[in-house]
């Protein structure tokens, strides 16, 4: 019994760099290093596969099955660790439909997506329909082919029904034809039921029990049969299953199978003495097979199959006639076959391939990337609270001591010598160097301030050039112009564009409060930079108490800066300790993705810090703490230490001298601090916007290449359609020449102009048919004369001599066969050209030599009929040509040019 597979057809996809892109996005997202090349070595080998997977034709082998099932592997692993989208990272994907063969004029329907979704299910589709092919290619004959076709059908089966289910979320659009849920679930159902013929193929080899193949068959019948009903009430499938041969096979291969299942249903009844069941059963499955044989004998040939019934049914009905004499059932009443199936859709689950090698096996899921990109920005706002804290207790402290001027107040015992802690503090200033570090600095903020913004204008022009054009397009094709609008897609990236305008808008603010505070001090700081005896000579001399030197006060003060000092070099402790804090997250996450299947960020994130960080935040409380009672003891010490010096107008000068030069100090440490600062973040705010413009750029980039690819889909669309679309309606005269009841009139040939010798008539007369002038309106052309019949006594040509009222006889050969002529074509009437003397007149292309029948119309034919009004034109300078030697016709002459 020979049998028919359907196969399906595989999708052809364009070529698509995905090494450059993913390249980028590693560069631009894992430092410089080991891991980071990598990466890059993994996004070239996943190009090449694609390259090997699709690039190329594949056999029909199971070899070029594996590269497909890998690739699709390598698709799913690396999904979510790359941010495939179109204003992220956009990779567009292009795919022909697989059953539209295009036409002469315009290329195949395909569809262009940037999604990695969509990619996905155009590969499944292809490992399905690879599938199908190499099933179809196996040997039914063996075992060995029998159990290979069965497992590649419910894999083909399993795969389109997967794409069936997941397609519309994948793309989130129509998707084209071939992959929409109509036609892969049908697909999907016809594979299911070849899976099952190939199993009742099996079991009559294996020459199991009747009973089971026939539910066996049965079974696979029932299949055939929703497959069939699914092609025939779905109107949105792919005409290739109904100009390829599909259908009729379907349909063939239900009545085949429900023949099967009643023949070995048949043989059961047989068997159980049930000799009327068995010839109701064989005489069913008679005229199955004869529906077969009569309707689908081009696609499914059932010879052997209806000769094995034939011959059983006439044994049957033999032995049922002459010794059993069993009445035999209607159809109608015999009990329905049982159904077994032993085949189901291979579920898809990833991996697919046993030889599947992860080449981003490092690389975290992209979830996980934005959870520790979540949790690294909350633990730099908890690292930068607690240091921010802790210098403000600092400066506070530089503050209130810069206010009493301690400890210069209890170090100055001569007060005509520059106390040390002065001294310390003009060094310090010095060996940073002075102003000159600080103007160097201001002067370098502008230059990178004007770089980042120039970057970021830059970045923002190139989205805004890409929109206009967008619009632009849009509005000129309105509903075909069919992909995102630009102003829908760069909505997250012109946030983040205003995010970072305004982190420049604030650090502008920022350095203005920084030069203000500048040159508010740049004065005194300037002085500490001075030599020591130009700084001493700057400073008033006074005459404080000497003997104060040694007291209870002054020993508490000393004690209580000390302790002071002992908080604030406590509190940089705790800084550096704060800073180099690091530990990696990545496990915690992602155990809570294999868990719960979602990250709780937030939650993991709090409770982790917390427990790092608890300790740490206790002691820069405790600190800042220990500090504010500090400051408040030597306050109250100071205040009781000033009643006790003597109060005079130069001690009060030096005093506040030296107040501002231990603030000047604090101020010039803080100024160059916040301005190394500033410069570091305009610095690593540069790299942050040269990403942002290559994010920028590359999927302007990506849009300008979708932008081409969908303006050539559009001029083959415009192409192929009708100029056209509804033809106008045909006029009257032809529609009444269709009718045989009404002959049309000819049209009568416009008269020429000549220029006989005697005077003109007056220009209202009008040449009459009898050679005379009337005085009409409107010439009113004469009847048409009856057509001659063309044989030997043809008439000759008339003289020149003729009058001019003699009109010739219409040819038959010109005049359509509805109105009496031979239904030879004649050439179509040219427009009234005038002929008179000096005149060229109309010249045709001159004919082959030869006889054709469609070369006599009314200027390249010898003139055979003269019209109302025009007499013939002589030539006496031409004598009259003698008959041309076995010419049909008889010799006419020709108009003189």
């Amino acid at each position: 019994m020979a049998t028919t597979f359907v196969s399906v057809p595989l999708k052809k996809a364009s070529e698509v760099d995905m090494a450059k892109p993913l390249s980028k996005f590693i560069q631009a997202t894992y430092p410089s290093g080991d891991t980071q090349a990598e990466y890059v070595k993994a996004a070239e080998e996943l190009n090449n596969l694609r390259k090997s997977a699709l690039g190329r034709p594949l056999d029909k082998h199971d070899s070029s099955l594996e590269i497909l099932l890998r690739y699709y592997d390598q698709l799913c692993s690396i999904e979510p660790k790359f941010p495939f989208a179109e204003n992220q990272l956009c990779l567009t994907f292009t795919w022909k439909d697989a059953f539209d063969k295009g036409s002469l004029f315009g290329g195949s329907v395909k569809l262009a997506l940037a999604s990695l979704g969509y990619e996905k299910s155009c590969v499944l589709f292809n490992i399905g329909a690879l599938a199908s092919q190499i099933a179809a290619e196996q040997n039914l004959e063996n075992d060995e082919g029998l159990k290979a076709a069965a497992k590649y059908y419910q894999l083909a089966s399993g795969v389109f029904q997967h794409i069936k289910d997941t397609v519309l979320s994948a793309l989130n659009r129509e998707p084209s034809m071939d992959i929409s849920p109509d036609t892969v679930g049908t697909l999907s159902q016809v594979m299911l039921a070849q899976a099952q013929e190939v199993f009742f193929l099996k079991a009559t080899a294996d020459k199991m029990k009747d009973a089971i193949i026939a539910k066996l068959a049965n079974q696979a019948a029932d299949y055939y049969g929703d497959a069939f009903k699914q092609c025939q009430y779905k109107e949105n499938l792919p005409k290739y299953f109904y100009f390829q041969e599909v259908l009729p096979v379907l349909a063939a291969k239900h009545c085949m199978m429900q023949a099967n299942a009643e023949y070995h249903q048949s043989v059961l009844a047989k068997q159980q003495k049930k000799f009327g069941e068995e010839i109701g059963r064989l005489q069913h499955a008679s005229d199955l097979v004869k529906t077969v044989a009569s309707r689908y004998d081009e696609y499914i040939n059932v010879k052997d199959l209806s000769d094995k019934i034939a011959r059983a049914l006439t044994a049957a009905k033999k032995d049922n006639d002459f010794i059993y004499h069993d009445r035999v059932p209607d159809v109608k009443d015999l009990e329905p076959v049982g159904k077994a199936t032993l085949v189901k859709p291979t579920p898809v689950s990833v991996p697919l391939s046993q030889k599947f090698n992860d080449l981003f096996a490092k690389m975290v899921p992209l979830a996980v990337q934005q959870a520790l990109s979540m949790y690294n920005q909350r633990r730099a706002d908890l690292v930068n609270r607690l240091i921010a804290q802790m210098r403000e207790s600092t400066n506070l402290a530089n503050g209130v001591l810069a206010s009493l001027n301690l400890p210069a107040a209890i170090e100055d015992v001569s007060g005509d010598t520059i106390p040390g802690s002065i001294l310390e503090k003009s060094k310090v200033v010095i060996q940073q160097g002075g102003v000159q570090t600080i103007d160097q600095l201001m002067r370098d903020l502008p230059e990178l301030l004007q770089r980042n913004r120039e970057i970021l204008d830059e970045a923002l022009k190139v989205l805004d050039q890409e929109e206009v054009t967008d619009n632009e397009l849009k509005a000129k094709f309105k509903e075909r112009w069919k992909r995102t609008p630009s102003s829908e897609l760069y909505k997250p990236l012109r946030t983040e564009g205003a995010n970072f305008k305004n982190t420049l808008d604030r650090a502008i603010q920022a350095d203005k409060v920084v030069r203000d505070r500048y040159a508010s001090h740049r004065e005194i700081i300037s002085l500490l930079c001075k030599p020591e005896a130009e700084l001493n000579a700057a400073i008033p001399s006074g005459n404080p108490t000497k003997s104060l030197q040694g007291s209870e006060v002054v020993m508490l003060l000393k004690t209580l800066l000390a302790s002071l000092s002992e908080v604030k070099k406590e509190r940089e402790t705790l800084e550096n300790d704060i800073k180099s804090l690091q530990f990696d997250m990545t496990n915690k996450f992602l155990t809570a993705l294999a868990q719960d299947g979602a990250i709780n960020e937030e939650a993991i994130s709090v409770a982790e810090l917390d427990h790092f960080y608890g300790g740490h935040t206790e002691s820069v409380q405790q600190n800042l703490k220990k500090q504010e009672e500090l400051l408040a003891k030597i306050q109250a010490a100071h205040e009781e230490f000033s009643k006790s010096t003597q109060s005079s107008t130069d001690a009060n000068q030096r005093e506040e001298i030296l107040k501002k030069l231990a603030a000047g100090h604090d101020q010039f440490v803080e100024l160059v601090n916040n301005l190394k600062e500033g410069t570091k973040f305009y610095n690593g705010f540069t790299e942050i916007l040269l990403k942002f413009q290559t994010k920028c750029s590359d999927i302007v980039f990506a849009r300008k290449t979708e932008r081409d690819e969908l303006l050539k889909d559009l001029q083959q669309s415009i192409a192929r359609e009708p100029s056209a679309p509804n033809i106008p309606a045909a006029p009257a005269y032809q529609s009444a020449a269709s009718v045989g009841g009404t002959t049309p009139a000819v049209p009568t040939p416009a008269p020429r102009s000549v220029f006989p010798s005697k005077p003109q008539p007056p220009e209202h007369a009008v040449p009459s048919s009898t050679g005379g002038c009337e005085n009409q309106p409107k010439p009113q052309p004469p009847a048409r004369p009856p057509p001659p019949s063309v044989g030997s006594n043809f008439p000759a040509a008339p003289s020149a001599s003729a009058p001019a009222t003699t009109s010739a006889p219409v040819p038959a050969a010109s005049m359509p066969a509805s109105i009496g002529g031979t239904g030879m074509l004649s050439q179509a009437q040219g427009p009234p050209y005038p002929s008179y003397q000096g005149y060229p007149g109309f010249y045709p292309m001159p004919m082959p030599m030869a006889y054709n029948q469609y070369a006599y119309g009314q200027y390249n034919m010898p003139y055979m009929y003269q019209p109302p009004g025009q007499p013939p034109f002589p030539s006496p300078q031409q004598p009259q040509q003698p008959q041309q030697p076995g010419y049909p016709y008889p010799q006419q002459q020709f108009y003189h040019q």
